[in-house]
């Protein structure tokens, strides 16, 4: 009988202490994991992600549906883990 985990060992939980985008603009973070899924809220965006993250060495959770943000995660995913801060430039959010 397989378990479970044999098969399904890609797919982690995202977890972490939940933290406003706004509690990390200009900290240093580290990025760790994102998932990107479809969104409830029809405010601009379809999509919204929540992005997993180490900020003093405490693992946080941040859900945004920042385009910018998920652009460059769909692009630069695959070089995770990384250094990073996220940007406010008016109303968008970018790393940086």
């Amino acid at each position: 009988m397989l378990k479970f985990s044999d098969f399904a060992s890609d797919i982690q939980p995202l977890d972490g202490k939940k933290k406003k985008i706004l509690e990390v603009i200009d900290k240093q973070i580290i990025v760790t994991n994102y998932k990107i899924k479809p969104s409830q809220y029809k405010k601009g965006s379809d999509l919204y992600v929540a992005i997993q993250a180490d900020l003093n060495g405490e693992r946080i959770i941040i859900f945004t549906g920042s385009l910018i943000l998920i652009e460059q995660l769909e692009k630069y995913g695959d070089r995770i883990p990384f250094e990073t801060k996220i940007k406010q430039i008016d109303k968008f959010f970018t790393f940086s």
